[in-house]
């Protein structure tokens, strides 16, 4: 049985993300997209507020909840500035968990605690030009030294969030190309390094204040103390994340929708059309049901998610329904919002268009939607006892 009544800690840690985002993403996010501005300041602020290390223990620097209060925190973090979403869910879902899950003693001083504090900024080095959904296919190349002392590193990564303002990567590298996917090994390094450099900036559809560049590693020697795991752990580490990473995206698209939704039923209210309130029409009427709803069924697969994950249950199934359905209900509901504004909801002088274009990167990143079809599917038959 799965209980979706929050906790009081869980409320707190709601309501405190809701005013903070509401007093220092709202007002601001609309002109941080249209500069396509990180938002360095307010993201400084959200270290001392547990926000960067939500689920990660105190006694390594972050705040100690549970997975069901990283949600509700990114909800409302989203629901203000979707940039500012991501940016946290890479440096919680993709960056401090398989540190935390991974790392060893010294990895975990070096590089968790400072990223937990929000001290530090981490990003997640895994996808390629030429690989995208097909992680295992990794060009990068980590070889060991002939004393075995370090790995020099050659390849370049792609889309990597928060690459050019981040201190600390998260890497996936081949460490014997022959084995494929039992070939591929992690690591954590510090930024910048000699050898790596940081590409231009991405010009994106949506979530314009996040950060996105190609990182390059032309001969990077990183120590043998930089390894995550043993060698040829990488492919479990990197979809062992993800997994987790999923739950946060979703919780990103509920934010996203609910923005949109709110928007829409607030206008709706207001404008006026025929003599009456649009809200009184039947069509807007419906738009709003359907939005009301998917928002609802979107949050109780995230919710079921995160309390599996709590629970440290299998959950790859459920954060793959989580995130496919919540992200293909954030487009469908700032689609729909922007009908019910109108000629309005095509200008940047209203939010949902920003909405629009930010709903719709939560369908490819960290696993496409057929991904997740895949996922999903893959894990149905299998409790069918098929093959």
């Amino acid at each position: 049985m799965v209980d979706f009544e929050l906790s009081e800690e869980q409320v707190m840690v709601r309501d405190m993300a809701r005013a903070f985002a509401q007093r220092e993403l709202a007002p601001f996010a609309a002109a941080w997209d249209r500069e396509s501005r990180f938002p360095a300041a307010a993201v400084a602020k959200m270290g001392p507020l547990g926000l960067m290390g939500v689920f990660v223990p105190t006694d390594w620097g972050g705040a100690g909840f549970d997975t069901v209060s990283y949600v509700v925190a990114m909800e409302e973090i989203s629901a203000a500035c979707a940039s500012t979403g991501t940016i946290m869910s890479v440096n919680n879902s993709l960056t401090c968990d398989p540190v935390l899950k991974f790392g060893d003693q010294a990895q975990k001083q070096r590089f968790l605690a400072p990223m937990a504090q929000g001290k530090t900024l981490g990003c997640f080095a895994l996808s390629e030009p030429g690989n995208g959904s097909d992680a295992g296919a990794a060009k990068c190349t980590a070889r060991l030294s002939e004393d075995g002392s370090h790995y020099v590193v050659n390849g370049t990564k792609n889309w990597i969030t928060n690459g050019p303002d981040a201190d600390t990567c998260v890497l996936f590298a081949s460490t014997n190309p022959d084995l494929k996917n039992k070939g591929i090994s992690a690591f954590v390094h510090e930024l910048p390094i000699e050898g790596l450099t940081v590409g231009a900036h991405e010009r994106k559809l949506g979530i314009k204040a996040s950060s996105t560049s190609q990182l390059v590693y032309d001969n990077v020697k990183l120590p043998v103390s930089r390894r995550l795991g043993q060698e040829g752990d990488g492919f479990k580490i990197a979809m062992s994340t993800l997994d987790g990473g999923r739950i946060g995206i979703a919780a990103q698209a509920l934010g996203i929708g609910r923005a949109a939704y709110e928007a829409s039923l607030k206008y709706a209210l207001e404008r006026e059309a025929f003599g009456q309130p649009i809200s009184r029409l039947q069509a807007i009427q419906f738009k709003l049901a359907d939005m009301a709803t998917r928002l609802d069924a979107a949050r109780l697969l995230t919710f079921r998610a995160a309390i599996l994950k709590d629970r440290k249950v299998r959950f790859t199934k459920e954060a793959a329904m989580a995130k496919l359905y919540a992200s293909e209900s954030a487009s469908a509901i700032a689609n729909q919002a922007i009908q019910v504004f109108g000629g309005n909801g095509y200008v940047e002088d209203f939010p949902v268009e920003r909405h629009f274009r930010d709903a719709r990167i939560t369908e490819i990143y960290e696993g496409t939607s057929e991904i997740q079809r895949l996922v999903i599917a893959v894990n149905v038959i299998k409790e069918l006892g098929g093959a």
